[in-house]
């Protein structure tokens, strides 16, 4: 039997459990089973708080398909949420190391419980190697990608995993993800796939997107997303460097820093439930 707790960040929701304290094998088929909304737990993915040699703790994430991926904005919150809450640590302000590197939680406590994370989630990537994406422009602002009647122009950046965004006239609320999603995260021009943000612009401090995640789908909520979707805004300069990301599971505050160059991501972790489930 595995211990495991249920949480989300904005409907980002992933399944939780400490790798510190319970033995977990066979960690990219547990994924695909929780996942399940059927016949499992229900969930975007896995994620499993591990030790760590170089920070406090170690996120290692998975998506429904069992794939790993790098990282997650809104599911490093929620592992902040999981660490302090079940007493793992007593710090508000923690180090989490993951595929994309080192991010530190700065943690708002209210009634010995976190209510909302601040990340640093480190400084945008451009070049398009480490994307990855082929385009021999840097940034890359200016990549057309037809998929299927329409065709769109990207804004490429990695936050630690490669997301691609899209600044559409249409309203996104009446707009076919699943049509163009799909197809757009496994063109050619993404070596790795890619994540894919459809963004409508309301001002330059409001920015509305919907996610297209890589190997899960639409999400309600996507905190890497979130940040790769101002950057790009700003690159194009259709924002300032300070906005709020509206979302299908709510808002997130983002700010570039023009000083350290880095993301910093502020929004809401959410337990749902706990349980234990027998695999």
């Amino acid at each position: 039997m595995l211990k495991f707790t249920k949480m989300h960040g904005l409907g980002n929701d992933y399944v939780y459990m400490d790798a510190i304290n319970q033995k977990i094998e066979n960690r990219n088929e547990l994924a695909r089973i929780v996942s399940d909304r059927h016949f499992g737990i229900g969930a975007d993915g896995l994620i499993l708080i591990c030790p760590s040699k170089i920070a406090d703790f170690k996120m290692q994430m998975f998506n429904s398909d069992g794939s790993e991926a790098e990282m997650c904005g809104n599911g490093i919150r929620c592992v902040g949420k999981f660490v302090y809450d079940k007493k793992l640590t007593d710090k508000n302000i923690i180090t989490i190391e993951t595929l994309a590197g080192i991010k530190t939680l700065e943690m708002t406590v209210e009634n010995e419980k976190i209510s909302k994370v601040k990340v640093d989630m480190g400084e945008p990537i451009f070049i398009p190697k480490k994307i990855p994406v082929k385009s021999e422009e840097t940034p890359v602002k200016n990549l057309k990608i037809k998929a299927e009647d329409k065709e769109f122009v990207f804004t490429c950046v990695s936050m630690g995993n490669p997301h691609s965004v899209t600044f559409i006239k249409q309203d996104i609320d009446n707009f076919d993800i699943l049509k163009y999603g799909k197809l757009i995260e496994v063109n050619e021009a993404f070596p790795s796939k890619t994540n894919v943000e459809f963004i409508n612009i309301i001002d330059d401090k409001t920015l509305k997107m919907r996610v297209w995640e890589r190997g899960s789908g639409e999400t309600l909520a996507c905190g890497t997303g979130a940040c790769a979707a101002a950057v790009s805004a700003v690159l194009n300069g259709y924002t300032s460097r300070k906005v709020t990301v509206k979302l299908l599971g709510g808002n997130l505050e983002i700010e570039w820093d023009e000083k350290d160059n880095h993301v910093y991501m502020t929004g809401s972790a959410t337990e749902v439930f706990e349980g234990k489930i027998n695999i």
